[in-house]
């Protein structure tokens, strides 16, 4: 039986001393992993009541109906958010804003019978939820990232093992035979059940190979090795392939499919940090990787492309982005998913990436979004882990994994299906010019 790393709770000195015995909602959840969701956190009166009279005021606009309380449903359309415990419900928000309302899911304190579309409307109206005068006080009332999910060589290291070195077996359970964890490329919008999802993954990964023009004898850096299907696909084009990781159960996987297929002369899959890497490549290709680096490190990770690409070589990558104005907003603050899912995670704008690429030499060749293509990936992700849910359970993933799992493929699917996310194939090549300099 595989055990897993809990989600560290927040700081917060003294905070479980001063919780109040969890009422019926939370009973059976575990204590000492999810400290958070077993207790309420401390909080004041006056910002419950705060909380309950914004919220209750954003729903009244959203087209939602809602149930408090187990009490009559309101509203005329739109999918049901059934609040059951509406004290605690405020109360978690009031202490903790968004990490509250998904904390209040995880305790079973609200319920939908349609996740994605509850959090699809409320991604789609995301700038209304909280008033002007709040929001220009977000540097007040929301948590700010811990320092310790820095994405330093370390900390980088830390937060890629609490996520991707969950186990091999769970990530199995809701992936695809390629073992591909990112959006993958439908053709026809009709097509898009579980069988039609590996072809969807291998064509995503053919397109992205071929804007890094990859061919035999190519000299290919990936940056992020996943389980290793695009290096495999890569070296049967008859390139030469260094892919760099930080997950040791990825490396692990990938040494033993690259072994399988005959290509281990081909491909060689190194546990390193992508500041780490040297050497001058004809292609490099890294799939939803800029999104784990963080906004900090962004400039170094661009500089890494611009230095390891040679003149008139090639880089490809996935990545997802959201709306310019939404991450500045957002930047500073630490979410559910920070906590939950994906430490030291930002995801970049467009412009951002222009920002971070203006004092390289690599210059955009191609930009290709298909956000719509995300969404109904996730959704069969999270359709096939639900119906594993006993599966899950059998690896040593108990009910409130399950559930924040589920929770955590819901509120991305929803994203996507809002516009509120976006995820791009982009291109560029490397001119051989950075910093008003020839290198």
């Amino acid at each position: 039986m595989t055990s897993y790393v809990s989600p560290p709770a927040e700081p917060r000195p003294q905070v479980l001393a001063a919780r109040p015995a969890a009422p019926a909602p939370r009973q059976g959840i575990d204590a000492d992993r999810w400290p958070d969701v077993a207790g309420l956190p401390p909080g004041s009166r006056a910002r419950s009541a705060v909380a309950a009279a914004l919220v209750r005021s954003a729903l009244r606009r959203l087209p939602l109906r809602v149930r408090w309380g187990g009490g009559s449903v309101t509203g005329g359309a739109g999918p049901l958010l059934d609040v059951r415990d509406p004290e605690a419900f405020f109360r978690r928000i009031g202490a903790d804003g968004l990490i509250g309302f998904g904390e209040s899911y995880l305790a079973r304190e609200w319920d939908s019978d349609d996740l994605v579309g509850v959090l699809e409307v409320l991604a789609a109206h995301v700038t209304r939820l909280v008033p002007p005068a709040l929001q220009r006080l977000r540097g007040v009332w929301a948590h700010r990232h811990p320092g310790a999910e820095r994405n330093t060589p370390d900390g980088a290291r830390g937060n890629i093992r609490r996520h991707y070195d969950l186990s091999n077996d769970l990530f199995a359970l809701f992936l695809d035979e390629t073992m591909t964890y990112s959006s993958a490329v439908f053709t026809d919008p009709a097509a898009d059940g579980w069988d039609e999802l590996a072809d969807a993954q291998r064509r995503k990964a053919d397109r992205l190979l071929d804007l890094a023009e990859v061919r035999t004898g190519t000299r290919l850096l990936e940056i992020g090795t996943g389980w290793g299907d695009l290096a495999l696909r890569a070296a049967r084009r008859g390139a030469r392939v260094r892919t760099v990781t930080l997950s040791h159960e990825q490396r692990d996987l990938a040494l033993r499919r690259i072994a399988r297929a005959g290509l281990a002369d081909r491909v060689s899959v190194e546990l390193r940090d992508y500041r780490e890497v040297e050497g001058a490549y004809d292609a490099v290709v890294s799939v939803e990787m800029v999104e784990a680096v963080g906004e900090e490190y962004w400039p170094v990770y661009f500089d890494a492309l611009d230095r390891l690409t040679v003149p008139g070589g090639r880089v490809a990558l996935q990545t997802i982005t959201m709306p310019h104005d939404r991450m500045l907003a957002t930047r500073d603050t630490y979410t559910w998913i920070h906590k939950y899912v994906f430490p030291g995670g930002m995801l970049p704008s467009l412009e951002a990436i222009r920002q971070a690429t203006a004092h390289t030499g690599l210059r955009v060749t191609s930009d290709d979004g298909f956000g719509t293509h995300y969404a109904r990936t996730l959704r069969l992700w999270r359709e096939r882990f639900t119906r594993r849910a006993e599966a899950v359970e059998r690896l040593g993933f108990d009910a409130t994994f399950r559930r924040m799992w589920e929770f955590y493929l819901a509120y991305s699917e929803a994203g996507f299906r809002a516009g509120y996310l976006d995820v791009r194939q982009i291109a560029f090549t490397a001119d051989g010019v950075a910093r008003g300099g020839a290198r």
